[in-house]
């Protein structure tokens, strides 16, 4: 299963807050063997959100939306994943009697819009917060706010799935340009992908849907690569 990830949030690209949940998404996904291929952030403004969640619903097999939900001025990302599939933004009855009933709010002390979802979408019950969620086609609309986002995430993570990859570390005390050669040797040798990260060490991360196969790899590279002490840890 491939998906898209996409935040909202003007805060977000002017640097006021950081984005935890894209990230944390991104692990939740990846621990369910889904392979996210896109991860980005875009502005509150429904042109812009609408542009990004249609390219991405006809690429992937889900795109998952958070951040923007509720009935303030510059909660837009309802509009924007309607205007996407070409829907309108309706008062979703269920997500009302959810709200007035579950949620012990009455109808007058819901803001105008708290319950508006794109026509025919399936709501989502938000268990940590108030503003619902959504599904329409493939898209996933989630709240911003963290907690009431991984809630609802857990609702529908179960309609998430692929085959895991496993990951091995291998943490080498060598420059990261010395081991362009033995990399390169290393993926025509194995079925493996193997991404390089440097720091203070270089850690290098070997993956394959084949976890022998990724045991394997690291073994080998063990041996031709000059080994950091942390390297211990990492097994």
């Amino acid at each position: 299963m491939r998906v898209a990830v996409v935040t909202v949030g003007d805060e977000i690209l002017a640097g006021e807050i950081t984005d935890t949940n894209s990230r944390w998404l991104c692990q939740r996904l990846a621990e369910r063997g889904v392979d996210v291929e896109r991860a980005t952030t875009v502005p509150d403004r429904v042109a812009d959100i609408a542009r990004v969640v249609n390219e991405y619903r006809a690429e992937y097999d889900a795109v998952v939306v958070t951040g923007g939900l509720g009935p303030t001025h510059d909660d837009l990302t309802m509009k924007g994943v309607a205007a996407a599939v070409g829907r309108q933004v309706v008062e979703h009855q269920g997500a009302l009697t959810w709200l007035t009933q579950a949620g012990s709010y009455s109808a007058d002390d819901l803001a105008k819009g708290t319950a508006d979802l794109p026509e025919g979408a399936r709501f989502l019950k938000n268990d940590a917060g108030v503003a619902p969620g959504a599904v329409v086609e493939s898209v996933y609309v989630l709240p911003g706010v963290p907690d009431e986002m991984k809630a609802m995430f857990e609702r529908v993570s179960p309609e998430f799935s692929g085959e895991r990859v496993h990951v091995e570390t291998v943490v080498a005390d060598e420059p990261e340009s010395a081991l362009v050669d033995r990399l390169a040797d290393l993926q025509e040798r194995f079925n493996t992908s193997v991404g390089s990260y440097p720091g203070e060490t270089v850690r290098l991360r070997v993956r394959s849907r084949d976890s022998e196969e990724a045991e394997r790899a690291a073994a080998w590279l063990r041996e031709r690569v000059t080994l950091h002490p942390d390297d211990a840890a990492q097994r």
